[in-house]
């Protein structure tokens, strides 16, 4: 192999073909690669701020101030509803009771401790 000297610079010429520059050119695996190292950055945060999103609206719900009662044994949450609020609708009253406390059913165990929402409170 020989070297070509040009201005203090040693440039190895290999196969008799002259060095050359050009430009980069990328498969179409390589866009891929690319575009999925600057995509997925993107679509973590996307989820991240989704998934956080949920937790900004329980923290608003904790921060207000309700009243709470504790689940007897044998009471319902029916008969719960009824001795919050007396004049409304059970029904609907148990509706607002699930809902703010996040309840799947509308079993209850003793002992458990309920919000009570701020419409029916004493």
């Amino acid at each position: 192999m020989t070297t070509i000297t040009a201005h203090s610079m040693h440039v190895p010429v290999g196969l008799g073909s002259a060095v050359t520059r050009g430009r980069l050119r990328l498969t179409r695996r390589g866009r891929a690669v690319i575009l999925t190292a600057f995509v997925a950055p993107l679509i973590a945060v996307a989820l991240a701020a989704q998934l956080n999103g949920g937790v900004a609206s329980a923290t608003n719900e904790a921060a207000a101030e309700f009243d709470y009662m504790t689940v007897q044994g044998g009471q319902s949450l029916w008969q719960l509803a009824v001795e919050v609020a007396p004049a409304a609708d059970p029904r609907e009253v148990i509706a607002d009771l699930m809902a703010l406390n996040r309840l799947e059913s509308s079993a209850v165990e003793p002992g458990q401790r309920l919000a009570i929402p701020a419409e029916y409170s004493r």
